[in-house]
């Protein structure tokens, strides 16, 4: 998997970018990009500022960066980072510092839409004697059961995701546990946010939700470099490893993990509802009619249900 995504020729290296191949938050709508400012200027507020940072985690091709930018009000100086593999994009704001490590000491918002489900993970499956044994795949898909799943594989399993029936899968998040705690304890002082696909402990997926993507279909999750290769997280696992960074020695943190929201009630709170305008308004103002009903529109695909508002959000705040 991180061969196949991340190495010479992976998915996520190809020119075209992510954007080539599925239609994420960022690109649905720009109401996104002013969602994720407001939170910007909350979390400059909180923190007392009026200079933050934006840290943009798996920035794709800096399209939620240059969104962000552009919705900020005057006022507020904002250091944006793109935390990305890929080469920098050409015609980048040059305000915008590319990296392929996380900024560390920043004082802000660290943002990460749709990473964690592209962190590399193990796949576990129960054998029909009902151990738990790694998944092993070669170049075209062949799968085949391995090892038996041991150590802090099958503890974090216990814990996280347990496998009693045969046939049950299950992705091992440590790897993303790991990758969140390190965001999370990247910033001196701020909100983490965390935008996924993902499931949580009371009801985890039976067989697992690993797949691939390519051009806007699903199709098998070959690691051949083709496809993008991804599965839900486990978020509330997330969670738990953000919140044990963020607590010890940082005033002001807990070390309790918060409730993830799904992106419905996280975007309504940031003032994107998707209501239709009024049909007044289609009398006295006709061309503001019709711009708002667009704008509800764009709302509605962010929010609906079985949709993209079905996301979760989990927001830690640090310090």
């Amino acid at each position: 998997m991180e061969r196949a995504l991340y190495g010479p020729g992976g998915f996520f290296l190809r020119p075209e970018g992510p954007a080539g191949h599925f239609r994420t938050s960022v690109h649905a709508s720009p109401l996104f990009a002013g969602a994720v400012a407001r939170l910007l200027v909350r979390s400059a507020e909180e923190l007392g500022a009026d200079e933050v940072a934006f840290v943009d985690v798996g920035a794709g091709r800096g399209e939620l960066l240059t969104g962000v930018l552009a919705a900020v009000p005057p006022g507020l100086r904002v250091r944006p980072y793109g935390v990305e593999r890929a080469a920098r994009p050409e015609g980048l704001d040059p305000r915008i510092t590319w990296t392929g490590r996380l900024p560390d000491g920043e004082r802000g918002l660290l943002f990460a839409n749709e990473w964690l489900d592209n962190v590399p993970v193990e796949v576990a499956q129960v054998d029909e004697a009902g151990a738990v044994r790694y998944v092993e795949v070669d170049g075209a898909g062949r799968e085949r059961l391995g090892g038996v799943v041991a150590g802090p594989d099958a503890e974090w399993l216990e814990r996280w995701w347990p496998l009693r029936e045969p046939g049950a899968r299950a992705e091992i998040g440590r790897p993303r546990d790991a990758a969140w705690a390190a965001a999370v304890a990247s910033l001196a002082a701020g909100t983490a946010v965390a935008v996924d696909y993902a499931h949580l402990s009371a009801a985890r997926p039976l067989f697992g939700t690993l797949t691939g993507f390519r051009a806007g279909r699903e199709v098998p999750p070959v690691p051949d470099g083709t496809c993008d290769l991804t599965a839900h997280v486990a978020l509330d696992a997330c969670g738990a490893a953000g919140a044990a960074v963020a607590g010890p020695g940082r005033p002001g943190a807990g070390p309790s993990a918060p409730e993830p929201v799904t992106q419905r009630e996280a975007l309504r709170a940031l003032g994107v509802s998707g209501e239709r305008p009024s049909l007044a308004l289609a009398s006295t103002d006709p061309v503001g009619y019709v711009r708002a009903l667009a704008s509800a529109g764009e709302a509605a695909e962010l929010t609906a249900p079985g949709g993209l508002g079905d996301f979760l959000w989990l927001v830690q705040r640090v310090g």
